[in-house]
């Protein structure tokens, strides 16, 4: 009896340990990058993911049902993000494996408020899967294997087909053409629109759409009750620089990415004070940000106010060797612009007003030192009582023509002296 005991021992502990072995995996699976095989070539799914590439960032309308639960719960955060990224190999065979990670971001409200900020947190794989889905409907269905899931590309449309039926909220629709945030389907109508698109046969088993309206009803009332905060400010351009102080040659602390939000502080004319994280604080150019509804994100001019162009005009042009020590352009040709005051009197014509001109004469005179071969640069020189220099590289006005560079990414590449002119505060230094 004893050695019978013994073995069943043996076999509870054994099963026991195969479950857990099972429950490691399939977390494991949860938190890694989900992958399938197409048979279309590289090139061709490439040019697919272009097309989806909307839809591979956006608003998320809830964490539940996309996101693990982490160290802290899910009810604890707001303003809720993913992005999406893929990596695309050729096969062997001659078709394509396609790797989806998703990235979830939120904004955590700790009771201590010094503790609050952005966490990252782990897709539980849904946003991915639906990515994939889309792709292989984008291409034909032509997908041959999945490399996470576990299941082929036709269960995966069964299972979608599946919670589609059961009126489940879909995965959430990304920011819009014009800029506004986008619910999924499943938190824009209501139970009852719901139910009215996806009908239900009268079943023994009517209890099941009852279940499912309610949870419908319930996840629209957490939509409404997310309001969007009223002192959050967004970023228009990825690379857009997050620096130290208000000053064109602060420290930049690091480079935001579009859509970024951030707790607006203060701000002036130029400047926006931004919350980073916690403690964290830092200075943002404003016409790089969406400001709040009721701040225009540019200053609004006076009723009588002049523009740079009525405040500036060119006095001189010549191509010379830099006049400085600044690196990138030392010893070099470069075309040198002399700008003056219309009239020296005006009160006009600070900082903003010279940045604004200057930016006309950068994207005016970029044509002509790109073809000419020789020059590495552009200088400009304002002649007055508070002028100064600005310098910019042939690389930097490349990369701020072509898109890649903000207004205020560029600033931060180019040399200013004195750079307190240029600046709203005064800078240790020039760069």
């Amino acid at each position: 009896m004893s050695r019978v005991r013994f073995i069943f021992g043996l076999a509870v502990l054994g099963a026991a340990f195969c479950v857990a072995i099972l429950a490691r995996a399939g977390n494991n699976a949860q938190v890694t990058p989900t992958e399938r095989t197409f048979h279309e070539s590289k090139t061709a799914v490439e040019k697919a993911l272009k097309k989806l590439q909307p839809t591979m960032s956006g608003r998320l309308p809830a964490l539940e049902g996309f996101a693990l639960v982490g160290e802290h719960p899910l009810t604890r955060y707001r303003r809720a993000f993913y992005q999406c990224s893929a990596q695309v190999a050729a096969t062997p065979s001659g078709g394509s494996a396609v790797r989806i990670t998703a990235k979830v971001t939120a904004w955590y409200s700790d009771p201590a408020s010094a503790h609050s900020g952005y966490e990252l947190l782990t897709s539980n794989g849904r946003l991915e899967s639906d990515l994939l889905d889309q792709l292989s409907d984008l291409l034909g269905g032509a997908s041959v294997d999945v490399g996470n899931s576990g299941s082929s590309a036709p269960a995966a449309a069964a299972t979608q087909q599946s919670v589609n039926e059961e009126a489940v909220p879909s995965a959430p629709v990304p920011r819009s053409e014009s800029g506004s945030f986008a619910a999924s389907t499943g938190g824009s109508l209501s139970a009852q629109e719901l139910a009215a698109q996806n009908p239900r046969r009268e079943t023994p088993g009517a209890k099941g759409a009852s279940e499912v309206q309610s949870a419908a009803a319930a996840l629209e009332d957490v939509l409404k009750n997310q309001m969007h905060p009223k002192n959050l400010v967004a970023i228009k351009k990825s690379g857009t620089p997050v620096v130290a102080s208000p000053s064109l040659t602060a420290k930049t602390l690091f480079l935001a990415s579009a859509h970024d939000e951030f707790e607006l502080l203060d701000f002036n004319g130029d400047w926006v004070h931004v919350r980073i994280s916690g403690l964290s604080r830092g200075w943002i150019w404003r016409t790089s940000l969406e400001m709040p509804e009721s701040i225009p994100d540019v200053p609004k001019p006076a009723a009588a106010a002049l523009t740079a162009v009525d405040m500036f005009e060119v006095s001189r042009e010549e191509t010379a060797q830099f006049p400085g020590d600044w690196g990138p352009l030392r010893g070099k040709n470069v075309k040198i612009i002399s700008v003056q005051k219309i009239r020296e009197s005006e009160q006009a014509g600070g900082a903003s007003a010279k940045l604004e001109f200057a930016k006309s004469l950068l994207d005016r005179s970029y044509e002509e030192i790109a073809k000419s071969g020789s020059l590495s640069g552009l200088v400009l020189i304002f002649d007055s009582a508070d002028g100064g220099m600005i310098a910019a590289t042939l690389p930097t006005m490349q990369k701020w023509k072509a898109g890649t560079l903000s207004d205020a990414a560029m600033w931060h590449q180019c040399y200013f002296d004195p750079p307190e002119t240029f600046a709203v505060s005064s800078a240790a230094g020039s760069r």
